[in-house]
């Protein structure tokens, strides 16, 4: 396997990537699609390709082999012949009769995908988040409108019928000015236990094509597959793995399509001890001036807030809405009535395939600018927490100046840990540190340490290129 590899690895990079002149599908022409990673969502993506007549999917691709009958099993399951498998993607970018890529690979592999389909000639469904960090989301943004090319970005909410309407309810005013849009991420989330030392990849996977951009290190989980969300090399935790839903509907919301002023970022991995390294519980303050975001990501038991776990609050000046489900919410007067309410879902791949043929980006629900921003916020909280300090819960923080909202999450976080037996005043957590930002260069402007992980060191020939 590593022989294969190491030839593998010699090929070209995708910046020697002939683009072509952008592919005009005609209406009654079958969209030949590639379907990349395919352990968790992809199955999905797969068996949408597969149920339609205007699609056929050309290549199924994954660095694990043995994945490979399932995934042609549930093409033929739609009555549609089996799609070649690949290993390395590269040989479905050498390939121009394939017009598209449907991506659902970890996130480390996100932006590199997108950015070597965009260069080969190919539009891209990427899964989210749209990236590993916030370097190199804006480096797909401008290699997509380089080469002409569609992005769609996996936030299905964009598409939701349910999720549009509240957005215009908001828009409209009937809640007054929004002070406060606030993302829940409370979802239960179990120890992945400890390995006790370095351990092998299953012998199905190339694990060369596996690590792709991220350091060449020994694995270091049980489980190999998924588990990767809560290291760092390869994933963004909570916040960038569910959470990036409601992030994305936050941002949304609030109608700011730039990034923050600030951001503290703030939490732990509490409640348990195992190779994750991501926090588990986890506050991030984006500060946009006269409105802010709030992000609270909660991985032990926890109770709803105004009846949502997995959702966004948007709090106005005179009322505020909920939405706790992807297909939509309700609306409530300061006395909590309900004034309306918001249902319904959408087809976010059709939406994706329909910008294909229009060639028009701004057709897309999630172009990959919008998926840039909201994963860049995602990140922004990660950065804060990373560089931080550890401090003790019982010495009172007075990080966030006269900001009431920051206390009063912070205190409902305390709570909830304690409601976990979490043992707080015996403990510390980390605080991060208060990054300033300049939202013209996405770069922070006090702390050079920040700014080094707005990006990483990209392992041969697996590089995001720093310019476009």
């Amino acid at each position: 396997m590593w022989a294969a590899a190491a030839a593998v690895a010699a090929r070209p990079t995708a910046s020697v990537f002939a683009a072509e002149k952008p592919k005009k599908v005609g209406a009654n022409e079958r969209i030949r699609i590639a379907c990349i990673g395919f352990n968790g969502q992809g199955k999905s993506h797969i068996s949408y390709y597969a149920g339609r007549d205007d699609v056929e999917i050309a290549y199924l691709c994954d660095a694990d082999a043995s994945l490979q009958d399932m995934a042609i099993k549930i093409v033929e399951s739609k009555g549609k012949k089996a799609p070649r498998f690949v290993q390395d993607m590269r040989r479905i970018f050498d390939d121009k009769s394939v017009d598209a890529v449907s991506s659902a690979t970890p996130n480390h592999w996100h932006a590199l995908v997108a950015i070597w389909a965009m260069q080969s000639g190919k539009d891209v469904y990427v899964e989210k988040p749209a990236s590993h960090n916030v370097s190199e989301g804006r480096r797909m943004v401008e290699v997509a409108r380089k080469e002409n090319r569609i992005c769609q970005i996996g936030t299905q909410c964009r598409s939701m019928k349910g999720s549009i309407e509240a957005i215009e309810f908001l828009r409209s005013g009937k809640i007054g000015k929004i002070l406060v849009a606030r993302g829940l991420c409370y979802k239960r989330r179990d120890s992945i236990g400890k390995c006790g030392g370095p351990q092998k990849p299953p012998a199905s996977v190339d694990y060369n094509l596996w690590l792709g951009p991220a350091p060449e290190k020994p694995v270091m989980r049980k489980r190999f597959h998924y588990d990767w969300h809560w290291q760092w090399d390869y994933g963004n935790g909570d916040l960038g793995n569910q959470g990036i839903h409601q992030m994305d509907l936050a941002r949304w919301g609030l109608g700011l399509d730039r990034l923050p002023n600030s951001v503290i970022g703030l939490g732990g991995r509490f409640g348990y001890e195992d190779d994750g390294q991501t926090p588990n519980t986890h506050l991030t303050f984006l500060d946009y001036g006269d409105a802010q975001l709030i992000f609270e990501t909660r991985g032990l038991e926890t109770s709803d807030y105004k009846g949502a776990k997995i959702g966004v609050i948007y709090h106005g000046t005179e009322g505020y809405l909920v939405l706790p489900k992807y297909s939509g919410g309700a609306a409530f007067d300061l006395q909590g009535n309900k004034i309306a309410e918001f249902e319904g879902g959408g087809d976010h791949h059709g939406n994706f395939l329909n910008a294909v043929r229009s060639r028009n980006y701004r057709d897309l629900h999630a172009d990959v600018l919008e998926g840039h921003l909201s994963s860049a916020l995602c990140h922004l909280g990660n950065v804060s927490y990373l560089v931080g300090q550890d401090v003790p819960f019982s010495q009172q923080s007075k990080a966030f100046g006269d900001n009431k909202e920051a206390y009063e999450a912070f205190e409902r976080m305390c709570e909830h840990l304690k409601d976990n037996r979490v043992p707080i005043d015996g403990m510390k957590y980390r605080l991060g540190k208060k990054l300033l930002i300049d939202p013209a260069t996405e770069t922070f402007t006090n702390d050079a340490q920040a700014n080094a992980l707005l990006t990483r060191e990209y392992r041969k020939p697996f590089v995001v290129p720093q310019k476009v």
